[in-house]
């Protein structure tokens, strides 16, 4: 058994038969003193994954580093599953398999750990010596569809008899995404109710690392919209829907979007339209709920960025902020106005006398 595979890949069979052989059950991970260091491992994985966007590498120097780092992967899981967040989930996701692909790229010269990998996660491919993965097209246009450069269109790679042929670096790529699916679509597991008690703590650890990142990573900065940074084109539209005008579905799409991404729930945004004299929610509910992702359980869609909404007719009335280089989203938009804003105020404060004092002798 290669424990070092195990511990680098923990969701091999090859990590399960290394945990049977040690005759360690789910109970004794939650519980056990002697594996206290794979819980915190667990938390720190992600909490790395939260934060850094990838899971970061540990030392694995003998069978003991590397079991606590194959048991810190299911309790890692656990902890994403009580949360049950959708960020939080598909963030942990993204750091798993950036580390995994990270790990692959060390083996790239062991072809033998790169299709045990793969074949695994249901990546079908043959490679050799060379250095060279052949994988079937189909498996290739799944897995790259996501990727925008054009290193990654079929018509860029070399295709033979069915086969995409690629270095083992680009396929591990591929694979990483193939391993980030595949922790996405097992998430939440279903945790047995006496075993919540005694990961509560570490499970409000994440949450409040959690609304941390999201406050970070917020357009408004964890803070409530204002109305006052928002860009032209989307005050545009708005009054286009106060006054009952019709809006294009592009419009429609841009506006919801954009207020989804902002933070405001389908009440918000339905209130938004509710201001058109000839309002009727049953027909827009459908169409604001597919685009949030509410009637998926997926991610909303993303906001289209200027050049996107030029095309559509949609840029009204730009701004000297519009028209810098820089500018290319209405997100951008608002988080520069937002900038802006706090640097006056900032002056505003500078220059005002110390309390007590005025200007005059």
């Amino acid at each position: 058994m290669d424990t070092i595979r195990a511990a680098k890949f923990p969701f091999l069979r090859e990590a399960k038969e290394f945990v049977d052989s040690q005759h360690i059950e789910m109970a004794d991970l939650i519980t056990s003193e002697n594996l206290l260091p794979a819980r915190k491992r667990g938390i720190q994985r992600v909490l790395e994954a939260l934060d850094k966007g990838m899971v970061e590498y540990r030392p694995l120097m003998n069978d003991y580093d590397r079991l606590m780092e194959v048991m810190s992967y299911p309790y890692a899981r656990m902890l994403v599953s009580q949360v049950d967040d959708r960020y939080l989930t598909k963030r942990y996701a993204l750091g798993e398999a950036v580390r995994m692909n990270q790990n692959l790229n060390d083996e790239k010269r062991n072809m033998t750990t790169l299709l045990t990998v793969s074949g695994e996660l249901g990546v079908e491919a043959l490679g050799n010596d060379t250095g060279i993965v052949r994988m079937k097209f189909t498996d290739f246009l799944m897995l790259a569809g996501r990727l925008k450069s054009k290193e990654w269109k079929l018509i860029n790679n070399d295709v033979r008899s069915g086969m995409v042929h690629l270095p083992a670096e680009k396929f591990n790529r591929l694979v990483q995404n193939a391993f980030q699916d595949k922790i996405e679509s097992e998430l939440p597991l279903m945790i047995p109710d006496e075993f919540v008690p005694h990961v509560k703590r570490d499970v409000e650890m994440v949450r409040t690392a959690l609304v941390s990142a999201k406050a970070a990573m917020s357009p408004t900065g964890g803070k409530d919209m204002d109305v006052k940074f928002l860009p032209p084109c989307i005050k545009h539209l708005v009054q286009m829907s106060n006054q009952g005008l019709n809006l294009p579905h592009s419009g429609r799409f841009a506006l919801v979007s954009f207020f989804n991404t902002m933070g405001l729930d389908y009440d918000g945004i339905i209130r938004i339209f509710s201001e058109s004299p000839d309002f009727d929610e049953s027909k827009s509910e459908y169409q604001i709920k597919h685009i949030t992702g509410d009637l998926t359980g997926r991610d909303g869609y993303t906001p289209p960025e200027c050049k996107t909404m030029k095309t559509n007719g949609l840029c009204f009335n730009p701004d000297r902020i519009c028209e810098s280089e820089t500018m290319n989203h209405p997100l951008t938009y608002y988080r520069r106005k937002m900038w802006m804003d706090e640097q006056d105020r900032k002056k505003s404060e500078g220059g005002k006398p110390p309390e007590g004092q005025t200007g005059g002798q």
